[in-house]
């Protein structure tokens, strides 16, 4: 099994006439994802790569019986963009889109709230089930099918970690990259529990960095809440107070919380074993299984 997203997803490319969109709607196809249709104003009755487009996602949803949509929108309309899955009432749109004011995202957050559906994102590499649907722009070819979940906020991150679990033939389950921005649609909480929930995923991934307290209340959730084994990786050990690392959402305040030690310590509280590099976390996963 997986979590969100697998073979049935059926996917509209909010953006598909631009040219990031284009590109990645063309790898998610070629790697076998059943994107359906695109979507874009005043661009209706193009296609792309054979898929048709139409002016707005409700359209589309409604032609193509579509269930998740991919946003790949320039920053000023991506928040649009989102309510715009938000009120066809999507089952999941990612949102890609890096640069997204936070004010922006305050109010869609608020409207996610309101609805039934999932956010991935913004500023994410997207969801991947391997050998059957990813949505967003990771790279298909370094992930395996398995039974090891991974959520990130890193996507760099990410592939590194899934490139030594591949080598290590531990294949993967679902692998999201939620972002790293202050304000997410999906946080580590939410997609642990997913994983807690799906039969098929045996050990979980989780990878950390700097900033926020997200990571904290991750570790709370796994030690109150979890049976699956869950191996850990922080980012960011090295940065100095109140100097932004990457992401947005990747500073430390000084205030002694946020810092990659607290982190650190709040995982191993909960029996997290958190690895110095992606090498030693495949370590961690192979003592699991």
């Amino acid at each position: 099994m997986s979590i969100f997203v697998d073979d049935d997803t059926r996917v509209v490319v909010q953006g598909i006439t631009g040219g990031e969109g284009k590109f990645h709607a063309g790898q998610m196809i070629e790697y076998g994802t059943n994107v359906v249709a695109g979507a874009v104003p005043g661009k209706g009755g193009q296609e792309v790569h054979g898929v048709p487009v139409y002016d707005t996602v409700d359209e589309a949803v409604e032609a193509e019986d579509a269930d998740a949509s991919v946003i790949f929108v320039p920053p000023a309309f991506a928040a649009d963009a989102v309510f715009e899955s938000l009120d066809t009432d999507l089952d999941l749109a990612v949102a890609i889109t890096e640069g997204i004011p936070t004010q922006d995202m305050a109010k869609v957050n608020k409207r996610l709230g309101e609805t039934d559906t999932r956010l991935i994102g913004p500023n994410c590499p997207g969801i991947i089930t391997p050998g059957e649907a990813k949505l967003g722009i990771l790279p298909g070819n370094i992930f395996s099918e398995g039974n090891v979940g991974l959520v990130s906020r890193s996507g760099t991150l990410t592939y590194q970690v899934v490139d030594n679990l591949t080598e290590r033939g531990l294949g993967q389950s679902t692998a999201i990259g939620i972002g790293g921005d202050p304000i997410i649609g999906t946080s580590f909480v939410d997609a642990l529990e997913a994983f807690e929930a799906d039969p098929d995923t045996d050990a979980v991934v989780m990878c950390g960095e700097i900033g926020g307290e997200d990571e904290e209340q991750a570790a709370r959730f796994i030690g109150e809440h979890m049976d699956t084994p869950v191996a850990g990786f922080i980012a960011g050990r090295t940065a100095p107070p109140g100097k932004r690392m990457g992401h947005a959402g990747a500073i430390v305040s000084g205030s002694g919380t946020g810092t990659a030690q607290s982190k650190i310590d709040a995982l191993n509280d909960a029996g997290v074993p958190v690895g110095d590099t992606p090498e030693e976390v495949a370590d961690h996963v192979e003592d699991f299984l």
